[in-house]
């Protein structure tokens, strides 16, 4: 089986989804889906996050699921116990690093300076994600960090849009990007799916345009 966040680079772009209301986890999956991206981070940043994953991991086999904002190796456990196949944090926790490594459980930690990027390299990973992306500097910020770090590839997340998309993803050292745009808290406790759909198609064109006029299709 290839490795999760090795597939999240086919993808080229991950919802990165906060949830109020695990009910409404199905719809989102159908909703992500039905726009052509089988994929969803969803955030402990609630209390439905776990019980959102369960659902989705059990009655949307297909969608590669993973959990975000993942502060401590308790959160871990719980994520993969619920049934996530990654994980991603914020920073670079060693703890719950080598947990990960010691499970076999792919992680994509957060870096915001090249001194965590060393730590990461150290530790064995070399697709990291970005965060905060647009405040630490954007598209200009990881031109120059991929020109130092040759192999490294990132994930970039915080303040990405459907406007910036393209941008980010003509970068050689891009291998997905991490967006909360596509399927806002708001629009899931709405149940607006498809606006949801309708976004998460438009993003899935964008990729699609990019990596032809690029070569990689």
């Amino acid at each position: 089986m290839a490795n999760p966040i090795e597939q999240l680079g086919e993808r080229g772009v991950v919802p990165v989804v906060k949830i109020e209301n695990a009910d409404c986890a199905p719809g989102l999956a159908d909703a992500l889906i039905a726009g052509g991206l089988p994929c969803a981070e969803i955030t402990f940043r609630t209390a439905a996050a776990e019980d959102a994953i369960r659902s989705i991991a059990k009655s949307r086999p297909d969608l590669l699921l993973g959990a975000g904002t993942v502060l401590s190796v308790s959160q871990a456990k719980r994520a993969v116990g619920a049934g996530a196949t990654f994980l991603v944090s914020p920073g670079f926790d060693p703890k719950v690093v080598d947990w990960c490594r010691k499970n076999a459980i792919p992680i994509l930690p957060g870096v915001a300076t090249a001194t965590e990027i060393l730590m990461a390299l150290d530790a064995g990973l070399t697709i990291l994600k970005y965060f905060p992306a647009e405040a630490l500097g954007g598209v200009r910020m990881l031109e120059s960090l991929g020109a130092v770090f040759a192999g490294v590839k990132f994930v970039p997340t915080g303040g990405v849009t459907a406007s910036n998309l393209a941008a980010y993803l003509r970068l050689p050292a891009v291998h997905a990007v991490g967006g909360t745009w596509i399927a806002t808290a708001k629009a899931i406790s709405a149940g607006a799916f498809e606006d949801i759909t309708r976004l998460t198609g438009e993003a899935v064109a964008i990729v699609r345009s990019e990596r032809k006029s690029g070569g990689w299709v």
